[in-house]
């Protein structure tokens, strides 16, 4: 069960989703409900609709049944206007960047500005420079097409565009996803400081243990066709599903775990001390 938020502080609020193609029924009933500021990593087992259900959320994919609720309009009903409304404050990260190949990172950035708003040329290209330094690029990274990037640059480059308009909620598929540790540790460093800089609420899918040790403050496991648990990661780990037990009390998320616990006290033993 979710944990429980007030009304105005929910971002994203899903009721008794279904979403079925053909004769296969990937969710039933799924509830979620993500509040303001929070990092919210959802996991799954292969086959669990963790795509889906982030499709189904943003409106890329139409549920069978059941509500979405995003930044308090419901998606279900919404007309246009107000659909691209919604849409102008949510940014959207695809796990392999998704960047039109034909153009520069700095053009791929300007795409959402060319499709929602009518500025001057210079001024896009200003804050596309903007966008691509929050990213951690170097400012030579706009000239540059995608074939050019590397993988952990193509994400970057594919986040300076997920931002482009100053969203509300940043959705992250797969983030880390073909990164090496330093890369994708790197990479989890930036989310936090773009959700703590630009006050975004975070929803990302993810396999990788340690990035949700290090920055998600829930974790909402799909399982059985619904969210099983959505909760901190404590009591996330304390879930008796074979599939949870298995996921995060395996060799790999001991070790996850040991591995944040150790740079915390790290952390804390190196800040300095108050008289």
């Amino acid at each position: 069960m979710n944990a429980p938020a007030n009304g105005s502080d929910r971002v994203i609020e899903v009721r008794g989703l279904r979403n079925q193609f053909g004769a296969q029924v990937v969710h039933e009933g799924l509830d979620l409900d993500v509040r303001r500021g929070e990092i919210v990593g959802v996991v799954g087992g292969s086959g669990s609709g963790k795509s889906v259900l982030l499709r189904s959320i943003i409106g890329l994919n139409r549920p069978a049944a059941g509500s979405v609720r995003l930044l308090g309009t419901d998606m279900m009903k919404a007309g246009d206007e107000e659909r691209i409304a919604v849409e102008r404050r949510c940014g959207v990260l695809f796990q392999n960047g998704a960047l039109f190949s034909s153009l520069s990172v700095a053009d791929n950035v300007m795409v959402p500005m060319r499709e929602h708003h009518d500025l001057p040329l210079a001024l896009m290209q200003r804050f596309a420079a903007l966008k691509i330094a929050l990213a951690g690029l170097p400012p030579d990274a706009g000239a540059k097409f995608p074939a050019q990037l590397s993988g952990g640059m193509v994400k970057r480059a594919a986040l300076a565009r997920a931002i482009a308009l100053d969203p509300d909620i940043l959705f992250l598929d797969e983030p880390t996803a073909g990164l090496d540790p330093i890369g994708a540790a790197a990479f989890d460093q930036l989310i936090l400081t773009l959700r703590e800089s630009l006050g975004l609420t975070v929803f990302l899918i993810t396999h990788d243990l340690d990035t949700l040790y290090t920055i998600c403050d829930r974790v909402a496991v799909l399982s059985q066709k619904r969210v099983l648990v959505a909760d901190t990661l404590d009591k996330v780990e304390r879930c008796d599903d074979a599939w949870v037990q298995e996921y995060f009390q395996g060799p790999r998320g001991r070790a996850a775990e040991r591995a944040v616990s150790s740079s915390k006290r790290i952390a804390a033993y190196a800040a300095p001390t108050r008289n």
